[in-house]
């Protein structure tokens, strides 16, 4: 292997504009190219390189497990973007591929890596609220003129719930443990959007949900999340426990205690969009361990993304209806 983690991009939209810099900002790593995901010979002729030591996934999720067949048939490192797989079963086929073969492999819960959510999970661990009880997510995002894409059918893998509740699923299993009970309701708003040309298609995958988790250490979740709502609000991230509460915003983390005092824990984001501060710290970390030839037990893989799979199936992903 070169100096260098050489790291070949599957996919132009976040692809394109996250991972690829993401990577490239790293040091020791080089992009080698990026290739949209649409078009198969350059995907077979990117994966079929011999100057590429990583293949990072980025198209939509109806054709993940073909081009992370090709990857590691190709004899690559691969990073997949979730949802990881169409259900758990394609989930857990090509985790039991990547073992087979001894692939090294890493899900793109990037997420895990934002230093606000670092350290709430930090200050758990030292007890500063006792033991934790509950997790509480909101965040409602106005789109509007929304086209419709991959994400607003079903069979494509789209669905907000694959899209942004996958992201919440992992932080509730690396924040309190597997998930043991999961329940959603789904919502469609639009049943009709045009596409870009004007088309107009009807829309099957859901663009808002409400999820309820229980984890293996007994603390409860609530998620509500929406793509399709008139008025924008701030994410709202507040971890309960026996003692007091935890609450992340973009200030920070604040500790609120059972007496009544506010304890602020200031976060350093480096200037940067947490999204893509918490992509860059990622990157790192998975050039690091193609490099070293083996991952680190906080890195995020497919055993990862098969978890979420399971439980988003559980809720009814693949019905699009109310998963009990």
């Amino acid at each position: 292997m070169a100096s260098d983690v050489r790291v070949g991009v599957i996919g132009t939209g976040f692809g394109g504009s996250v991972v690829a810099p993401a990577f490239a900002a790293t040091d020791g790593c080089t992009v080698v190219d990026v290739v949209t995901p649409r078009n198969a010979d350059a995907v077979a002729e990117l994966c079929a390189r011999d100057d590429v030591d990583l293949i990072s996934i980025h198209s939509p999720p109806y054709l993940h497990a073909d081009h992370v067949r090709r990857a590691i048939d190709a004899g690559h490192a691969v990073h997949c973007d979730k949802p990881f797989g169409m259900n758990a079963e394609e989930s857990a086929e090509l985790t039991a591929l990547a073992a087979e073969t001894e692939t090294l492999n890493f899900l793109n819960f990037e997420r895990r890596f934002d230093p606000g959510r670092e350290l709430v999970r930090s200050l758990i661990t030292d007890g500063v609220i006792g033991a934790p009880n509950h997790f509480a997510y909101s965040r409602f995002i106005a789109t509007p003129g929304r086209p419709y894409t991959w994400l607003c059918n079903r069979a494509l893998g789209g669905g907000w719930l694959a899209g942004q509740g996958s992201h919440l699923i992992d932080c509730s299993r690396w924040l309190f443990g597997e998930v043991v009970e999961a329940e959603a309701v789904l919502r469609v708003a639009r049943a009709e959007r045009p596409d870009a040309d004007g088309v107009l298609h009807s829309c099957d995958a859901d663009d808002g949900f409400v999820a309820s988790l229980v984890t293996e250490t007994g603390v409860t979740a609530v998620i509500d999340c929406s793509l399709e709502t008139p008025v924008s609000t701030p994410e709202h991230f507040a971890v309960f426990g026996s003692d007091g509460m935890l609450v992340l915003d973009d200030d920070g983390v604040e500790l609120h205690t059972a007496a009544g005092d506010v304890v602020p824990y200031p976060v350093d984001w480096e200037g940067k969009v947490s999204l893509m501060l918490s992509m860059e710290r990622w990157a790192a970390r998975i050039c690091d361990a193609v490099r070293n030839g083996g991952s680190e037990p906080e890195h995020p893989t497919f055993a990862d993304g098969l978890a979420c799979s399971i439980v988003m199936d559980e809720m009814g992903r693949s019905s699009g209806g109310v998963a009990r």
